[in-house]
């Protein structure tokens, strides 16, 4: 197996997670394999920088001394609000060097100020999507994954989402295996899909603000499997299907088939990572009807099959 470097960039401001996660992620890779990664921290003069949370972290080198690694890790945190122009320019000059190119949470802002990150698809963390995409539109901006790949380049979401990314990458460097190995030992058990969004539903939506309209939410995820067209919901809340549909959206901000479509979803997967029930049972429970109608529902929004879904993503207690 081949050795591999990662490099981390330090700066004052930088989230700790971002940094602690990932690097846990490969040291363990390397206890697994025999083989280690290579983990390097830089700061742009090497010394101590202050994290987000008051921590304060000791660099092995200044920027400037640092080899030009296989993977370059670039975090988030305060600290890239505001970014040093010698920072910038660094990135600039020695990121496209690297074989493989990771930023975690807003350190993809970072990256998009070195002009790194145009006419790539990239996330970030969801309250940072709308002003990567405003201050950098030549930036393919997308909110919903926990991470993208785009070719060398490899973007997540804002801070625990880093776990899953470096993940992927041990997977795509030693094989599923060991990246299932590493995953149970930080007791993540198994890595989300890329692609996974990033909120639940009920995270997503708004609460509304009208009661009627906060006991339709509640019955739609209590009762999945029930009849949930906007005819039924429109009644139980006591309105009319078109004030109904247009009071829902107002107040929470998706539409009633989207919101039911996100509660099934969320409710599909829970039950195929926490039972054993078959995937038929999951789809009637769930109000698929069938378990080709929940098929099309898993490959559209988290493009892998509820089969493999399960596979990947299915606790221990489960398989007891």
């Amino acid at each position: 197996m081949k050795q591999r470097s990662v490099l981390v960039v330090l700066f004052d401001g930088v989230q700790s997670l971002d940094v602690s996660g990932p690097v846990e992620v490969f040291a363990g890779a390397s206890l697994v394999t025999g083989i280690p990664y290579e983990l390097r921290t830089a700061s742009l003069d090497g010394g101590p920088v202050r994290c987000t949370s008051g921590l304060t972290l000791l660099p092995d080198s200044r920027l400037a001394d640092a080899a030009v690694p296989h993977t370059l890790l670039v975090p988030g945190g305060h600290g890239t609000r505001a970014a040093d122009p010698a920072l910038t320019d660094w990135l600039r000059t020695t990121a496209p060097h690297a074989e493989r190119l990771v930023s975690v949470c807003t350190g993809a802002l970072l990256l998009a100020g070195a002009g790194l990150l145009d006419g790539h698809r990239v996330t970030t963390h969801w309250n940072y999507c709308e002003q990567l995409a405003r201050d950098f539109p030549a930036v393919r901006v997308d909110p919903d994954p926990i991470f993208v790949r785009d070719g060398k380049l490899a973007t997540s979401a804002g801070v625990t989402a880093g776990i899953d990314l470096a993940l992927a990458l041990v997977e795509e460097d030693h094989g599923r295996d060991v990246a299932l190995t590493v995953a149970r030992h930080l007791v993540v058990f198994l890595r989300r899909p890329g692609n996974q969004a990033q909120f639940s539903a009920q995270l997503t939506a708004q609460t509304a603000g009208r009661e009627p309209l906060r006991d339709v939410q509640h019955w739609i995820t209590e009762n999945p499997d029930g009849d949930l067209c906007v005819e039924a919901l429109a009644h139980r809340a006591s309105l009319s299907p078109r004030h109904f549909a247009r009071a829902f959206r107002a107040e929470t901000g998706l539409t009633p088939g989207r919101y039911v479509d996100q509660v099934r979803l969320e409710h599909a997967r829970r039950l195929l990572e926490d039972t054993a029930e078959g995937v038929t049972q999951v789809s009637r429970a769930s109000g698929y009807g069938t378990p080709e109608a929940m098929r099309r529902a898993f490959v559209k929004a988290l493009g892998t099959t509820p089969s493999e879904y399960r596979r990947r993503f299915r606790t221990s207690a489960a398989t007891d």
